[in-house]
């Protein structure tokens, strides 16, 4: 039995071949931000309150519309078939088993169509803006058409960048693996790697719209009744355009310290965001999440929920859809024991007045 997450990335760890494996775990630049997301939430620390009635914690919430298990969703994340052959549609069983929200990867292995007839959870769509947008347009219908609840734009990325794992491996999408929901040619750069250089990289230099801007949202919102959340927030002043431009949600998120080094860690800007949003739109944390605690730290900071990548991902590598469930429970566990304990038997007990946080501006110490 795997207690812990750190069990499940030292096994996955072993398992993945290690490009694979840098491809999952590496950041870009000096890789300063995979540990920062981390330490920031190491930073918060937790206010409890006692004699408070704790003998039946309830820990489900609602999330634009849609009920969860626990205020926990899975991060976008491309190529799931590299940790396991049946790759996102066991992510998508494993996630409904738990009660989770999945988030799926416009790069995905496997169908929008196998996803959704496997998922019992509520499924979010994520998109790069494309230069091509009769692509991204055929894709909102098909996440429309199969029942996925909302779109995820992931706004941190105008390309790819240098990520110094990959380019020491060549990484490629390797032969068998391609993002399925994608014109073959559109993807036809992520293959087939050259030495110190990434594939992934030089696909988006070819195919990500780096032009486009706050106007251009109202193109995506006139073709989907969909909500539409932005993804790479970590600003105020991002947040009240956000909300300006008529956004549902915000996921606040420094891309698992893949994209901006030397930024913050999102759990950093996370009080800021929330400030500016003011409680026009959904706010969830993605960044650095391994313990149930940390889902207490985001929601007294404001957050409605947190997505958690990686772990979910060394969940596959171990064992599958078994795997991913059992992570998803680890951390639903912890959180409901950390409700008991904070004196917080449901998610709306929990207030800014639960963290301390030194230093921070935006949280009353």
């Amino acid at each position: 039995m795997v207690l812990t997450l750190d069990a499940y990335e030292t096994a996955a760890k072993e398992r993945l071949p290690g490009p694979v494996w840098d491809f999952f775990a590496g950041g870009s630049g000096t890789e300063s931000m995979l540990s920062e997301g981390r330490a920031a939430l190491d930073r918060i620390r937790l206010r409890p309150r006692c004699l408070v009635d704790v003998s039946r914690c309830d820990p489900r919430t609602e999330l634009l519309g849609a009920g969860l298990a626990a205020p926990l969703g899975i991060a976008p994340m491309a190529y799931h078939q590299l940790a396991d052959p049946e790759g996102e549609v066991a992510t998508a069983r494993a996630a409904g088993e738990a009660g989770a929200l999945f988030t799926v990867s416009m790069f995905a292995s496997r169908t929008l169509e196998d996803i959704s007839a496997a998922a019992t959870g509520p499924l979010w769509l994520q998109l790069y803006w494309l230069k091509r947008r009769d692509l991204l347009a055929d894709l909102v219908r098909r996440a429309e058409a199969t029942g996925f609840r909302a779109l995820v734009l992931t706004v941190d990325a105008p390309r790819v960048a240098f990520r110094p794992r990959d380019a020491a491996n060549g990484f490629a999408v390797p032969p068998g693996i391609r993002a399925v929901n994608v014109a073959h040619d559109v993807m036809a750069a992520s293959h087939g790697g050259k030495d110190g250089e990434s594939a992934i990289a030089r696909h988006s230099r070819e195919q990500f719209d780096a032009s486009i801007t706050w106007e251009d949202l109202a193109w995506l919102r006139e073709i989907t009744s969909l909500p539409l959340v932005l993804k790479g927030i970590l600003t105020g002043e991002d947040a009240e355009l956000a909300v300006k431009y008529g956004v549902s949600g915000l996921v606040v998120s420094n891309h698992g310290g893949r994209q901006l080094d030397f930024s913050r860690g999102a759990p950093d800007a996370l009080a800021e965001v929330v400030d500016a949003a003011a409680g026009r739109c959904a706010v969830v944390l993605d960044g650095g999440v391994r313990h149930g605690a940390d889902i207490a730290k985001a929601l007294c900071l404001g957050a409605d929920a947190v997505m958690v990548g990686r772990p979910a991902l060394w969940g596959l590598a171990h064992s599958g859809a078994a795997g991913v469930a059992d992570v998803l429970r680890l951390l639903m566990g912890e959180f409901e024991e950390v409700m008991a304990l904070m004196g917080a038997p449901t998610v709306a007990d929990f207030e800014r007045s639960g963290v301390f946080v030194p230093g921070c501006a935006h949280v009353p110490g």
